[in-house]
């Protein structure tokens, strides 16, 4: 048997735990405040560049690395996500550029609903775990659209709920597979498609 001398074999971790954790950790601190628990603060915008962003920019180039189409654009997506909307926060702050209107805010939220939902479609393949989080990122992004659309405050507040719960279900995905990786058996089930 001939042997491939330039074949290499891929001994490098999984990027999609910190991935998820970046967005899910940022997440659901950013929906706390959308539920009305706390100021839109410095930490939510820390969190926005450094471990929504950088992280998840980070672990998108990994994926890349692993040939992983799926990951390499989800995460380097929503990292950049993370970085815009801290820029469209910070940039008027500065006095770089007027504040982001109610209608251009909608239409950036609706944008991202409608990748994340094209997104979702690729999950089918993968698992259930990230079926949800996909799926809850898609109500999130339309919910948080039609919130600015309407002025309403009770929509944004449960906007923030729902967002809570979707960075919870990617945290657990990226702890499952930390877990699951660890203890080489399933601690926590993703519910893998057969």
């Amino acid at each position: 048997m001939e042997r491939n001398f330039f074949e290499v074999k891929d001994t490098t971790a999984n990027p999609a735990p910190l991935g998820l954790l970046g967005f899910g950790m940022t997440t659901v601190l950013l929906n706390i405040h959308n539920a009305g628990f706390f100021e839109l603060s410095p930490m939510i915008l820390a969190m926005g560049i450094f471990y929504g962003g950088c992280a998840q920019i980070i672990a998108g180039v990994m994926e890349w690395k692993k040939n992983n189409t799926f990951g390499t654009t989800a995460f380097t997506s929503y990292g950049l996500f993370w970085l815009t909307l801290v820029g469209l926060i910070v940039m008027p702050k500065l006095g770089w550029t007027e504040k982001a209107s109610d209608a251009s805010m909608v239409a950036y939220l609706a944008m991202w609903g409608i990748f994340t939902g094209l997104m979702f479609i690729g999950t089918l393949k993968l698992n259930r775990a990230l079926q949800f989080v996909f799926a809850s990122l898609t109500i999130l992004f339309f919910l948080l659209a039609i919130g600015d659309a309407t002025g309403n405050v009770s929509i944004k507040h449960f906007a923030g709920y729902e967002g809570i719960i979707c960075g919870a279900s990617a945290i657990y995905t990226a702890i499952a597979q930390v877990l699951n990786e660890v203890y080489k058996k399933t601690i926590l089930p993703l519910g893998l498609i057969k």
